[in-house]
């Protein structure tokens, strides 16, 4: 077999940074991305783009390490580069506080980030319903700008995009040689994952420029995060709805919580509603799996179920899912053919 041609399904930014990923390190391989929704019409558009993990429960915590140290590293190196603004990702820093002094003071994640540290007294004193803060640099991935730059890169390795509404991976068969799978909440109707479900978030995108500090609720719920064009204000969790319209009452809850951390956000301007709905699972998919019908085989890597760290992650978990593409590769290539898969 000498070209193998790799479908990837879903343009999110896990979709489109596997079939990144996919491009530059499968030789000898062809790749379409396929997907319904494009940038600006995804989830991922709505996401705030701060890279602070989350964890879940059916994912362990190294190796949610290592997908977000590969990430941060990733996006650090872009950051650092002349294709930052195109690319749009910089850093921010800022203040994560507490209520009270939460049960795991150091999360897992403090040594991928930079400078983090407690907060002192004197930058407690700004917030005066918290008791405990941390204070950190990140990165922040500005996904209307990152999204068309993936892209960008997938084209410039040879890749195709493709829009088309896939009820079936079948269907890709036998135009495709393996299938990856990135289709988040779809996989509930392609591939029948009950265990993947929504879970709404609202956020508001206002003009408020003088804010360059980011302020998180530890709980994550609320938070106000600065970009380049925009503060994003947050944020909702709404597990199990599926409406896609802006809720205004939620939307004046929202700008409540956040002015009650920074005030000055009274003046902010020109403030839009945009609400996204996570693919929420109790762990990420990320596996190899073949698909039987009769005498047919179509090898599938999955990588969906991000909830609300596919930003965090999405480098780590398609590098990863790289390395079980190449698997089905180096098997397509042997005599052996799929039966070791």
């Amino acid at each position: 077999m000498d070209t193998v041609r790799i479908a990837v399904v879903g343009a999110g930014v896990i979709g489109l940074s596997t079939a990144a990923c996919v491009s530059q390190l499968v030789p000898r391989c062809s790749v379409t991305v396929i997907s319904d929704r494009f940038t600006p019409d995804t989830t991922s558009n709505v996401a705030a783009g701060m890279l602070i993990p989350p964890t879940y429960p059916d994912t362990p915590v190294p190796t949610l390490k290592r997908w977000f140290r590969e990430t941060f590293q990733h996006l650090s190196e872009i950051a650092r580069s002349a294709e930052a603004v195109d690319a749009g990702i910089h850093l921010v820093s800022g203040w994560q506080i507490f209520r009270s002094v939460p049960t795991e003071e150091v999360p897992f994640w403090a040594d991928v980030v930079l400078g983090f540290r407690e907060m002192t007294e004197a930058e407690l004193k700004r917030f005066p319903q918290y008791e405990f803060g941390q204070a950190f640099t990140t990165l922040k991935c500005e996904t209307s700008a990152y999204l068309p730059w993936l892209e960008k890169r997938i084209k410039g390795s040879g890749g195709l995009l493709l829009t088309r509404r896939i009820e079936d991976l079948w269907e890709l068969q036998p135009s495709f040689d393996i299938v990856v799978n990135c289709s988040g909440l779809g996989s509930r109707r392609l591939v029948g994952d009950a265990t993947v479900s929504p879970v709404r978030g609202q956020v508001l995108q206002a003009q408020a420029p003088w804010v360059k500090h980011f302020i998180r609720d530890g709980g994550g719920l609320t938070y106000v995060y600065p970009g380049t064009s925009y503060v994003t204000l947050g944020g909702s969790r709404q597990t199990g709805d599926w409406n896609l319209s802006p809720d205004a009452e939620l939307s004046r809850e929202i700008f409540s919580r956040c002015c009650a951390l920074e005030p000055s956000l009274h003046r902010a301007c020109d403030i839009k509603e945009k609400v996204g709905l996570r693919p929420s699972r109790p762990g990420v998919r990320l596996q190899k799996e073949i698909l039987v019908r009769g005498e047919q085989r179509l090898p599938v890597v999955h990588n969906y179920g991000h909830g609300s760290g596919g930003i965090s992650v999405h480098w780590g978990s398609a590098l990863e899912a790289t390395r079980l593409v190449m698997e089905c590769v180096h098997t397509l290539r042997t005599p052996a053919s799929l039966s070791k898969l």
